[in-house]
């Protein structure tokens, strides 16, 4: 591998890993986007699992540079130790219920994570990164509260039937559970005059518009001075 010009600036990169079924990898993304992106590991024909993604680490010097990581939260939960599947406590910060569904959306305040000690709170495995280190992917909660705001919505109102004809080529099973891809939120989005928006009243006219907030000013390249109370509003 060619010497890189990151050895003297470690803090001005990100690394961004990602793993299909058969191919972790991980890139070097320069926080500032003026210089482009670096691959630094590519591993062919081996399963997302922690021992490969211990190898990917020590194979690009991860404990020398100790970037900061950012990717899918399955990744994240793989370089951490993170039990795999629906457990209880899959969240790294703090001890979140994964079952107690009467509390999400409601409770706020959930004790944080101590420690990630293999054995305790669905941890396996021994972390390979420190958990400061780790950058939420902006994009997967988008994708989580459109999700959320699709199911919610009242399945026998024109409101629903629109999003139904307005993505034709989208299994109906994905539609109703909400499963939206990147694309297809941004043309929901994008347009402030759209016919979507007529066609919702009450909370679900609420509830979009404090989306469509909370998606323009925190989860994208600009954080608003005010985004605690509108990601409050939106909750």
């Amino acid at each position: 591998m060619q010497t890189l010009n990151i050895n003297h600036n470690p803090l001005d990169w990100r690394l961004f890993t990602d793993s299909s079924k058969l191919s972790p990898k991980a890139v070097l993304l320069h926080s500032g986007n003026t210089l482009p992106s670096i691959p630094v590991g590519h591993s062919m024909h081996n399963k997302e699992s922690y021992e490969n993604m211990k190898i990917l680490m020590e194979a690009i010097n991860y404990d020398k540079f100790t970037w900061k990581i950012c990717g899918d939260l399955k990744v994240i939960a793989l370089v951490l130790g993170l039990k795999q599947g629906f457990t209880k406590y899959c969240c790294f910060i703090c001890e979140w219920d994964n079952r107690a569904r009467s509390l999400h959306y409601s409770r706020k305040d959930w004790p944080a994570r101590k420690s990630l000690e293999p054995g305790i709170m669905t941890v396996e495995n021994q972390p390979l990164v420190e958990p400061s280190k780790i950058l939420l992917p902006p994009m997967h909660l988008k994708l989580g509260v459109m999700k959320n705001l699709v199911k919610d919505t009242n399945k026998g109102k024109a409101a629903f039937t629109y999003l139904l004809e307005k993505f034709p080529r989208l299994s109906e099973a994905k539609r109703k559970e909400g499963i939206f891809i990147g694309p297809q939120i941004r043309d929901i989005v994008k347009d402030e005059y759209e016919y979507f928006d007529k066609l919702l009243q009450g909370d679900e006219k609420a509830a979009r518009d404090s989306y469509k907030f909370v998606v323009k000013v925190f989860l994208g390249n600009r954080k608003a001075q005010i985004y605690e109370e509108l990601v409050n509003s939106l909750l």
